[in-house]
């Protein structure tokens, strides 16, 4: 039996193991062959999950208003170890695990079925797709105090549909130019911070970041915003197949991210609350702008203001890269109809990224803290379905080769991830009952889509790519057992 794909419109195709059964070698080899074009190396992967994950300090500025300087510090130094690293290690583990497009949506079709599977990649792909229509929101915020006419009306209209049409076309050109570009845009975004506080230093006053009010904290705020700069580790996985070496490459690439971050937030934090005296309110979309004039002048502004166009344009380009790819995956797992494989002549997803930017122009008329809560629900239930896979293919295939393996055992590995379930569990307690009722809508719709287009697919209305069984390591497992009864 083979696995056949569709790359340039040339067919190739990778031979199954036993019964059907796809073992890891297979895998690896399919995604080294996918196709000839240029890989993504360590560098240009690093930023684009920087950009996938956060793109810097623009966009938490909403924390700061919402609790204070204190418990903002606290959330960045404590939450990436509540959620941050065990989705980033998880995210190592199964990506090398699974070496091909599509990412968590092999993971979870492998250890839980290609019905999960499609669910998951439903809710993932709309909550990526709610978020990346953000940053043209994002983008013309930070504009629009030097550009006023951005503001709303017909101006804002055009700028937005403008900006998602320049944007989506340099994913079609092409990953290796979206990481090159990705490089370029982290870069410059992280610059000007660096800059404000060397500038900043005579007026830090270290007291200031100590100011809390426990009496005075909007909790569903905090938690939503501080969420929502901290997730999507998982989503580079979606382009695992386009990676160079991912098996040493992702791992390694996490890491370093992780790393940059990290400091791609405290430090901006920490000059802006100990820079200037606090005055929450303030604190809203673009305030870093204004510290920057305060502590720099005019000059220091406007470079702010580019940084934030900037950071806006690498996280557009690099989700919709990710979600794209996503699609991509899943037509060649005949989750999807078959032309949403199709590659263009830069072996780029023509039909996913034509897809995903239709989506990203249809969710851009919500507002900030509508499309946060609503992506954070979506992804929230994505996450348990990760998890879950994650427990299950740790259990019932310990032996399976990963050529990256957490360290710690699978049962350390299983009570790290109960942190950041309980803390999924908080966020969904916070969610309004308007957000949470058009999430489950959004969710139902999934379990509606799937048996139709299964329907489509018994009638022959449309072509799907025949995929007689998913990946999974079960032949693998029992030849490596056959051979040593020790791991």
């Amino acid at each position: 039996m083979k696995l056949s794909d569709k790359v340039n419109g040339q067919a190739s195709s990778t031979p199954m193991g036993e019964n059907g059964h796809l073992d890891n070698h297979s895998l690896v080899k399919a995604a080294g062959n996918v196709h000839n074009l240029q890989k993504v190396s360590v560098l240009p992967l690093v930023f684009l999950i920087y950009h996938e994950v956060s793109g810097g300090a623009f966009g938490a500025e909403d924390i700061v208003r919402a609790a204070g300087p204190l418990l903002t510090i606290i959330g960045f130094l404590v939450f990436p170890f509540i959620w941050s690293i065990p989705e980033a290690l998880i995210t190592a583990e199964m990506g090398t695990m699974f070496p091909e497009n599509g990412g968590y949506v092999v993971w979870v079709s492998s250890a839980l079925g290609p019905y999960w599977g499609f669910q998951l990649g439903w809710m993932k792909w709309l909550s990526g797709v709610t978020d990346t229509a953000l940053y043209p929101v994002l983008f013309l915020d930070y504009l629009k105090s030097a550009i006023p006419a951005l503001g709303g009306g017909l101006p804002r209209t055009f700028a937005t549909l403008g900006l998602t049409g320049a944007l989506t076309y340099m994913n079609y050109r092409g990953l290796s130019i979206v990481g090159l570009f990705a490089v370029f845009l982290g870069v410059f975004s992280i610059l000007p911070f660096i800059v404000m506080g060397l500038v900043a230093l005579p007026r830090l006053r270290p007291k200031r970041w100590l100011v809390v009010d426990l009496h005075n904290v909007d909790w569903n705020l905090y938690l939503n915003t501080l969420f929502w700069n901290l997730n999507y580790w998982d989503s580079i996985s979606t382009m695992a197949g386009e990676v160079d070496n991912p098996s040493k490459s992702l791992p390694k690439a996490l890491f370093y991210a992780a790393i940059l971050i990290i400091f791609s937030y405290l430090y901006p934090l920490l000059i802006g609350t100990g820079a200037i005296p606090l005055d929450r309110k303030l604190w809203t979309d673009g305030y870093f702008s204004d510290i920057a004039k305060i502590i720099g002048g005019v000059w220091l502004t406007w470079w702010m203001q580019a940084a934030a166009a900037s950071s806006n344009m690498g996280m557009f380009i690099a989700k919709m890269s990710s979600y794209s790819y996503q699609l991509l995956g899943m037509a060649e797992l005949g989750m999807l109809p078959k032309f949403f494989s199709m590659r263009s002549r830069y072996g780029t997803p023509l039909i996913g990224i034509l897809f995903s930017a239709s989506g990203v122009i249809l969710l851009s008329w919500l507002s900030f803290q509508e499309i946060i809560a609503a992506e954070n629900i979506l992804y929230c239930f994505g996450m348990l379905l990760e998890f879950l896979a994650f427990m299950r293919l740790r259990i019932k295939h310990p032996m399976a080769p990963r050529p990256y393996r957490i360290p710690l055992g699978t049962v350390g590995s299983i009570l790290m991830i109960i942190p950041p379930t309980l803390l999924i569990f908080v966020e969904l307690a916070f969610a309004s009952h308007k957000i949470m009722f058009v999430s489950l809508a959004a969710m139902i719709i999934g379990h509606v889509l799937r048996p139709c287009l299964k329907r489509l697919e018994k009638k022959q209305w449309l072509r799907f790519s025949k995929i007689t069984d998913i990946p999974d390591f079960g032949a693998t497992q029992n030849a490596n057992a056959a051979e040593s009864p020790i791991d």
